[in-house]
């Protein structure tokens, strides 16, 4: 009697078939991988903002190092759009000069560096921003006689991980040399 129960018991229990057990897993295997690219892509684009974000900072970073270094600064010698040395009194820790300078293996990125002196090499300096997409980030500086106004410094930044002007963040200011003269 009991093994006529145990055998109808197991009679009774039917297990999967393989065709049902590789359709489960075909399906299972097309629902993982788009779950999976779903997660690379986001992935991906939270690693990019967060360099964009980082080259953004730096940048602000070094426009706010410009300024201190410009409102202490009696002049300014740019000796191209790409460099300029602000003359600072010794109490300010000297002359200090600005410099972008191309990066290695790319053909528009460029660095931006600080050092102390009236000379700069891209090289040398203290890199503070990078990402750059113009090298002339010192356009114009402006000293007008007979405006009875202080000399200005304009300074534009354009930032992008792409190396070229998509997607660009542009970043600009007249910094005023606090210490200049009127004329």
């Amino acid at each position: 009697m009991i093994k006529r129960a145990r055998t109808l018991r197991l009679g009774g229990e039917a297990g999967y078939s393989i065709i049902e057990m590789l359709t489960v897993m075909a399906i299972m295997s097309i629902v993982f991988a788009g779950i999976t690219t779903i997660f690379v892509a986001g992935s991906k684009a939270q690693a990019e903002q967060e360099r964009r974000y980082q080259a953004q900072l730096a940048t602000r970073v070094a426009l706010d190092g410009i300024r201190r270094d410009a409102h202490c600064a009696s002049d300014a010698t740019p000796y191209a759009t790409n460099a300029v040395t602000l003359k600072r009194a010794s109490g300010c820790g000297g002359d200090v000069s600005w410099c972008t300078g191309a990066v290695s293996g790319y053909t528009n990125r460029y660095s931006l560096y600080r050092q102390l002196g009236t000379t700069c090499n891209s090289g040398t300096g203290v890199k503070v921003a990078d990402y750059l997409t113009i090298a002339d980030a010192f356009p114009a500086f402006a000293h007008v006689t007979g405006c009875e106004c202080l000399a200005s410094l304009q300074v534009v930044f354009a930032v992008s991980l792409k190396g070229d002007g998509r997607g660009a963040y542009e970043l600009t200011d007249t910094i005023y040399l606090r210490n200049s003269t009127r004329i």
